[in-house]
């Protein structure tokens, strides 16, 4: 579902917590994101940031479960903010789960990098977790060439 306020731009998805789900996330927040004419660069951040965040979602909040991951974006003048959350296992320490190679996955097919990919390439991510209800992670981005109308 798309939007449009006085101040900017939104939209809000549902999809299911499937790995195959993260690659329709991608594309659907570039698409949404080129009304800002952003640089090739940009995209490929949020992008990679907004994989990063489904990922999460699938792999760490619903683990095996079915469930759905929640995507919000939002223009406003040259930011662009994207909220991705589940109602899966939640995060009981988000400052330990945020250091660089912290995983909870015990497969060793995960990194731990995730949140560290996500604040590399937005300007701001703040996380939202509580154990048994889920994660809410909002990230933020200026994107400089912002012309749209």
């Amino acid at each position: 579902m798309e939007g449009r306020n006085n101040e900017g731009t939104w939209m809000r998805l549902e999809i299911e917590s499937l790995s195959s789900n993260e690659e329709f996330a991608r594309v659907t927040i570039a698409v949404f994101m080129s009304r800002m004419n952003p640089t090739l660069e940009e995209v490929n951040d949020v992008k990679t940031a907004v994989s990063e965040a489904v990922t999460n979602c699938v792999i760490h909040g619903y683990g095996n479960e079915k469930g759905t991951v929640y995507i919000e974006a939002e223009t406003e003048s040259d930011q662009l903010t994207v909220k991705i959350r589940d109602e899966g296992k939640g995060i009981e320490d988000i400052k330990r789960a945020m250091e660089p190679m912290y995983t909870t996955d015990m497969s060793g097919e995960r990194s731990g990098m995730g949140f560290s990919f996500m604040e590399a390439f937005m300007d701001e991510v703040l996380v939202e977790s509580e154990p048994g209800k889920g994660t809410t992670v909002t990230m933020r981005k200026r994107i400089g060439g912002c012309s749209y109308g």
